[in-house]
């Protein structure tokens, strides 16, 4: 009998699921006016900078990008002080994390992280054989960096943090990260997912990695989220030298994309879009959460464009995610995440808020009499 060609472990291995597309959703329901709130897209779009960059850039790819990706390597240097030497760019900040895997992580290795995180890393470390250790949650849904602490030892090959917390939304403090790599060993290569920094920045106890300057943490950060330019995947990685240059080694020569690259530059050059970004965000988080409070979800308290909130079974997650499809409002449901009894709204637009606000109007008195 032939050897068996795909090992067991990636065999059993569920893909990545995305948010519904929203013309997916239109041809399924045949609904026009749909508002997609699943994604945790910047719903204000990209800055008109960075379109103006990348519509230049189209007379010029039949070139192959810079490979070295200068320019945007510049700007980063700019913005965040460190060397080009520090940086690493990719497909997104999950094209990084799969370089990571790659260089740095052998079948049989031990892998530490929390239940219930992003799942695309949980994905990334099974496929590629690792032995993946998680510990549970705090009651109120946190990374519990006590239990990390614990789990922590010699043979940990890499620690993986997403701070904030993807679907949660929820954060460890400076205290508790503080506290947490004390017990960290030199040769564990901790990864501290930031994709959501711009909107976590400005919490007053948030960890913010670039003000730490561990040789083996690597910070991951993104252009898909508050920058609205999660179409073109450009992602970026600070670390300390030897890491890039084994980051490097394994990267495909070419990304990201020229358009990714130049779209990327222009993005960074218009601060007022991202003000205008953050703004939004923060109105209208704190509106949904009203809403959400006011109807018993127990939403968990966030700081990203996101909330996670409880409906409490599986069942009555499945009713809500459909029937806000029926009425062309798209959410997220957790069940990939092993959290069934949760779903996770994005913050959209006033409009698109709105939608969802009316939906939810119609559906509850049902819900509330099947689930309540």
């Amino acid at each position: 009998m032939p050897k068996k060609l795909i090992p067991e472990y990636l065999d059993k291995l569920k893909p990545y699921q995305a948010g519904k597309p929203i013309e997916e959703v239109a041809r399924e329901k045949g609904i026009s006016h749909i508002s997609k709130l699943a994604s945790n897209e910047n719903p204000l779009g990209p800055s008109p900078f960075a379109i103006k960059e990348m519509t230049i850039s189209l007379w010029d790819v039949h070139r192959y990008p810079d490979m070295h990706a200068r320019n945007l390597k510049d700007r980063l240097c700019e913005l965040y002080d460190v060397k080009p030497e520090n940086i690493v760019l990719g497909n997104g900040s999950e094209g990084i994390m799969a370089y990571i895997a790659r260089a740095f992580i052998q079948a049989g290795d031990e892998v530490l992280t929390s239940e219930k995180t992003f799942i695309g890393f949980h994905i990334l470390a099974t496929a590629a054989g690792a032995k993946l250790v998680t510990v549970p949650r705090t009651e109120d849904m946190r990374y519990n960096t006590k239990a990390l602490a614990e789990a922590v030892n010699e043979k940990t090959k890499v620690l993986y943090i997403a701070n904030p917390d993807n679907p949660t939304g929820s954060y460890i403090t400076r205290k508790e990260f503080d506290e947490l790599m004390l017990s960290v060993p030199s040769h564990t290569i901790v990864i501290l997912d930031e994709a959501y920094f711009e909107f976590a920045q400005s919490t007053w106890d948030y960890p913010d990695s670039m003000k730490y300057r561990y040789d083996n943490v690597i910070t991951l950060r993104t252009f898909s989220k508050a920058y609205g330019l999660a179409g073109i995947r450009v992602g970026y990685g600070f670390a300390n030298e030897k890491f890039i240059s084994a980051l490097h080694k394994v990267k495909l020569p070419f990304e990201p994309s020229l358009i990714a690259q130049r779209g990327a530059v222009g993005a960074l050059d218009d601060f007022p879009h991202l003000e205008r970004t953050l703004r939004n965000n923060t109105k209208r988080y704190y509106e949904t959460l009203k809403f959400l409070d006011k109807n018993d979800f127990n939403p968990i308290r966030s700081i990203t464009n996101f909330i996670c909130f409880y409906t409490g079974s599986e069942e009555a997650s499945t009713y809500l995610f459909e029937e806000l499809l029926n009425r062309g409002v798209i959410i997220r449901p957790l069940k990939a995440n092993n959290l069934p009894e949760w779903l996770r709204i994005s913050v959209g637009l006033k409009d698109e808020m709105k939608h969802f606000f009316k939906a939810m109007e119609e559906i509850l008195p049902e819900y509330n009499k099947k689930f309540r």
